[in-house]
């Protein structure tokens, strides 16, 4: 295992402040930052072409796709959780019923309760698996929650859904880049990748199976969805890309130029070091809470909430430290440009 005491990514970051928010928003790697403004200052000087390539695009495409264990095939872009999310709901037959964990991030519930004509229905997390029957047709639900950093039993909810024929749907928003997922595990997932995928905002990712493909309705379908994408500007799209490509939404390059130099930092440093190393800061953090008398809610995550604490955030702010209050809760998330030193900084201010 890595030195918790240096971070991983080296001269990629350098934050003027202790910042432990990577599940609100995550720090720009140094590439990144240099890709999209290259980008933006060649679209001002006039570049040819345009805004942006679909080539980068597609890089960014294939390096998520390597990533969580799937075919570039199997991969849409688009720009937000919400808006993947909306086109499974509008796809699903009225009545149909959605299993939601309680307190679920509003992104991934939302788009299904506006329906107005699906039967939606939460249950306690530690209880999703054993609330799937056979009339439910969904079960989608964060892989890490927002609020708390808790990890559902992800085996326990795949074999329930498997064994009821329930097609499943994760939001890897707040675990994709720092724990290992094999995409194709489930029928769906979407990942909003501004968080632990260091990407700019406006870089969403959705995954879908081959057989899952066929039951969803490309709501938003245009003229980079066709199956050939130069031949489709006018009139209706002459034939549909026979992958999830057809789920595309039009690029903002901007986010897709940075999201490729994003996204191969990752590649380079290995999720599982990711993961081995944001873990081991949360232990720690963890730890130290416990020895100052808080009770942290006690999960094998990146995320560390404290109940009844978020009321510090302000104070820990004034002192140059960034978390996040969530529903009560102060929410630490560590990821690889975190250190020992963040952890054991922030443990002083709570000690007053």
């Amino acid at each position: 295992m890595d030195s918790l005491d240096q971070p991983l990514g080296g001269a990629e970051f350098a934050p003027k402040r202790t910042y432990l928010n990577t599940s609100a928003c995550a720090l720009l790697p140094r590439r990144t930052v240099e890709a999209v403004t290259a980008l933006a200052q060649e679209t001002a000087d006039g570049r040819a072409g345009g805004a942006g390539s679909f080539d980068v695009v597609d890089e960014a495409r294939a390096s998520f796709a390597r990533l969580v264990s799937v075919a570039p095939e199997r991969v849409a872009v688009g720009s937000s959780v919400a808006v993947h999310s909306g086109m499974i709901a509008q796809s699903m037959p009225a009545g149909a019923e959605i299993l939601f964990p309680e307190g679920d991030f509003s992104s991934l519930i939302t788009p299904f309760t506006v329906r107005g004509d699906l039967k939606v229905r939460f249950v306690p997390l530690e209880r999703l698996a054993e609330s799937v029957r056979p009339e439910t047709a969904l079960v989608a639900l964060s892989a890490v929650q927002s609020a708390d950093g808790r990890t559902a039993d992800l085996a326990a909810v795949r074999a329930a859904a498997a064994a009821h024929g329930a097609r499943t749907l994760l939001d890897a928003t707040q675990s994709a880049g720092w724990l290992p997922l094999r995409a194709g595990e489930w029928d769906y997932t979407v990942a909003g990748a501004y968080k632990y995928l260091l990407c700019p905002r406006g870089a969403s990712f959705l995954t879908v199976t081959e057989e899952a493909q066929d039951g969803l309705l490309p709501i938003h379908a245009n003229w980079v969805t066709g199956e050939e994408r130069w031949v489709n500007s006018y009139g209706p799209v002459r034939e549909l890309a026979r992958s999830a490509r057809r789920f595309d939404e039009p690029s903002a390059f901007l986010s897709y130029h940075g999201a490729a130099a994003s996204l191969a930092l990752l590649e380079e440093i290995g999720i599982e070091r990711i993961e081995a190393h944001d873990k081991g800061l949360a232990a720690r953090f963890r730890a130290g809470l416990l020895s100052l008398g808080h009770r942290p809610v006690m999960d094998d995550s990146t995320v560390v909430a404290v109940p009844g604490l978020g009321h510090r955030a302000d104070a820990l702010e004034a002192a140059d430290i960034v978390l996040s209050d969530r529903s009560g809760n102060l929410r630490a998330s560590f990821h690889l440009y975190n250190t020992a030193a963040d952890v054991d900084r922030t443990l002083d201010v709570l000690a007053g």
